[in-house]
């Protein structure tokens, strides 16, 4: 058998070899993780913090809806959990998704034009009497603080953020990765010079990736910044936030955008609740909404609508073309991923609400949208 000095000397070269594969795996994961510790932003200290501090929203320590809520509904569903992994959903497309690079917007003559570029999720470009208006913008692959792990695209973005125009300003609605996300924030820091409006907190990711601090503008529900000829409005949204363990440090916020005489409405990430009705009665009619339809579950009914939900918010929000956000690029729910649109659309019919569903890239002229051709159905 040898002497113990004999048996280390044999062993030797084995255990080299398992440690240097042990400090090979180490490094790998150093490197794969090297970005997540940015992405998870930044903690609400300072002047953010006094700020947070004096929001009606805000209380025991965090934000707050108007009613009562939560993220999660009971106690963890097992079903839940082993339908996002093994269910038979049909929750990717089976061929390419189109898409469309946006040609030349027209010209109105009288200042009022209103268009919209749907890029895919809730990323979409607002052009309004002028100005241009960019929401959630998420270019990134995944939504995740990691790049190899996490919900990837079904879908690649049909510009690249390289090819935007110039934009007046950048409105997100909340924290969450496929609302807010590192490598976009910061391309758009670079490569635009317009200012991020922000629901409260939000500014302390903003400026941890290096945003300037003149470019970042923090707003509490019910309060507006003006953008060149454009009043922009935070109003409330029923949700949450969050981008690790705590949540609901920062705010979550619906938008208005408002010119002098066109309007349009966000509703960022939200359940449906009695606030669309106030808010279509203080600041509607709107030409278009941006609704959110996508990743709803009965595990979490009061944070994400249903499409039935998003046509009856559209109605309470005075809405007159309906225009729905946040799906078919991210699997995050365990429904097929067309039945959002699927029942949206038979719900709009029902309902006799103008319904546009443009491909990602596509330009809506708000006063002349392109009829429902079920697109989508193609690829299903």
């Amino acid at each position: 058998m040898g002497t113990p000095t004999e048996r280390v000397g044999r062993a030797g070269p084995g255990r080299r070899i398992g440690t240097a594969a042990g400090l090979a795996a180490l490094v790998g994961l150093a490197w794969v993780a090297r970005d997540v510790p940015a992405a998870l932003g930044g903690r609400l200290t300072g002047f953010r913090a006094e700020r947070a501090a004096r929001s009606p929203q805000f209380r025991d320590g965090t934000f707050h809806n108007q009613g009562q809520s939560r993220s999660m509904a009971g106690a963890p569903d097992r079903d839940l959990v082993r339908d996002l992994l093994f269910g038979k959903q049909k929750r990717r497309p089976g061929a390419p998704v189109p898409l469309l690079r946006p040609a030349a917007p027209p010209v109105a003559p009288d200042g009022r034009e209103l268009n919209v570029v749907w890029y895919g999720h809730a990323s979409a470009l607002i052009e309004i009497e002028g100005r241009r208006v960019l929401v959630d913008p998420m270019w990134s692959e995944r939504c995740s603080p990691s790049a190899v792990v996490g919900p990837r695209r079904l879908h690649q973005p049909p510009v690249g953020l390289d090819e935007l125009p110039a934009v007046d300003a950048i409105l997100i609605s909340h924290d969450h990765y496929d609302h807010l996300d590192l490598a976009t924030v910061r391309a758009l820091t670079a490569g635009q010079s317009a200012p991020f409006l922000v629901p409260l907190g939000v500014g302390a990711h903003l400026d941890r990736w290096g945003v300037p601090e003149h470019r970042i503008v923090e707003l509490d529900w019910a309060q507006s910044h003006r953008v060149g000829g454009l009043t922009v409005t935070a109003t409330p949204a029923q949700h949450f936030s969050g981008r690790g363990l705590t949540r609901d440090a920062t705010l979550w916020s619906s938008w208005v955008v408002a010119g002098a005489h066109r309007r349009i409405f966000y509703t960022g990430d939200s359940g449906y609740f009695d606030g669309y009705a106030e808010i279509g009665a203080e600041h509607g009619p709107f030409d278009v909404t941006l609704v959110q339809i996508g990743a709803y579950d009965r595990a979490w009914p009061s944070i994400h609508m249903f499409p039935e939900e998003a046509v009856a918010a559209h109605l309470d929000l005075r809405g007159g073309l309906l225009l729905p956000v946040h799906w078919a690029t991210f699997n995050l729910a365990r429904h097929d991923w067309v039945e959002p649109v699927n029942r949206l659309w038979a719900e709009a019919k029902a309902r006799d609400v103008r319904l546009v569903v443009p491909r990602p890239g596509e330009r809506v002229v708000v006063d002349d949208p392109p009829p429902v051709d079920g697109w989508w159905q193609a690829v299903a």
